[in-house]
């Protein structure tokens, strides 16, 4: 898996080719993603995009987690965390 890692909030995760970026952090074992704009805790939930719950900010653009490819040297923020 040499070469398969992205940062979120600056631990490196590792990832598999073709693995959504909310698969790797689950596997990782981070499953909860900050706290979203009503102080309601972000997690994720119906790893489609239907929910947004696990909106999060990759490499400056807010997008789903769970339909994003990872991809190796992405920075992953959570929401509370980016600031402009």
């Amino acid at each position: 898996m040499s070469g398969h890692l992205f940062d979120f909030m600056g631990r490196e995760i590792p990832f598999r080719p073709g693995e959504s970026v909310a698969a790797a952090l689950d596997a990782a074992g981070i499953t909860m993603l900050g706290r979203d704009t009503l102080d309601v805790e972000a997690r994720f939930f119906c790893g489609i995009g239907a929910c947004q719950c696990c909106l999060t900010v990759i490499d400056g653009v807010m997008r789903e987690a769970c339909l994003t490819p990872a991809r190796a040297g992405m920075k992953v923020e959570s929401i509370g965390a980016h600031h402009d």
